[in-house]
């Protein structure tokens, strides 16, 4: 496969919260989606990332092979939305399939009708993000459908991919109980999700927004308890889920 080039926000090294194991990420830059508790704001638009080389990059994946293969690591693609070039992602799945590198992709899924099967399955697994459940809510905390994410759902089902659900909890935004509760029954009618992360709202990005002159809609809004996340959990635990 020839070598492509792609906007990059930055890499991290030695990640542990972005698929199993240690994981070598790549965060591209940009996203289709405003989500108002973006704590990447930076990655939004395409050209703000340096424009970097696939083989470059998957020349350095390659140094962490032992480490890989000891802990259960590899590659996860993350952003801004790994879906917004795909090109560039299908050229690191590749090179990582390759090398028998594990590969995690982080995305909304909002962009996936713009990739072919054969991209889509040199992925292991894929961490999807189910912002929220009833469409009036989705549309405010994103700028845009909820349809596409619920198609690409389905489709990873289909597929037979492995699935780790993600959901962020914001007080006031995504907590009411209808639609906690309708995340965690769609997610329960698919059968190839492994687990589901209930991830505490939180406001680490907020000094990005203001360094970037943007107006950050969520400064009032407090984090969520304890209490609070756990109960969340609790719902997804009903319907039979594996939650962390």
């Amino acid at each position: 496969m020839q070598d492509t080039m792609g906007y990059v926000h930055s890499v991290e090294t030695g990640g542990t919260v972005d698929g199993p194991g240690l994981r070598y990420i790549v965060f591209t830059s940009g996203c289709p989606l405003r989500c108002l508790y973006c704590h990447n704001p930076d990655t939004l638009k395409l050209k703000t990332g340096k424009q970097s080389s696939a083989y470059e990059l998957l020349k350095d994946i390659s140094t962490y092979r032992t480490y890989f293969e000891t802990g259960g690591g590899g590659l996860t693609v993350s952003g801004g939305e790994p879906m917004a070039q795909k090109e560039f992602l299908k050229t690191l799945l590749w090179g990582c399939n390759q090398m028998g590198v594990h590969t995690t992709v982080d995305t909304s899924g909002y962009l996936h009708a713009n990739l072919d099967d054969e991209t889509i399955d040199m992925a292991d697994l894929y961490l999807l993000d189910i912002k929220s459940w009833v469409p009036e809510t989705y549309k405010k905390v994103t700028g845009v459908e909820i349809g596409p994410t619920l198609e690409f759902a389905k489709r990873l089902e289909k597929m037979e991919k492995d699935v780790w659900i993600r959901f962020v909890l914001v007080p006031g935004l995504t907590d009411a109980p209808e639609n906690v509760e309708g995340v965690a029954k769609f997610v329960s009618q698919l059968d190839n999700v492994k687990r589901v992360d209930v991830l505490p709202f939180h406001k680490m990005g907020e000094h990005k927004w203001q360094s970037m002159g943007k107006s950050y809609q969520l400064k009032d809004t407090r984090e969520p308890t304890a209490e609070e996340t756990e109960a969340a959990k609790d719902t997804f635990r009903k319907y039979g889920l594996d939650v962390h």
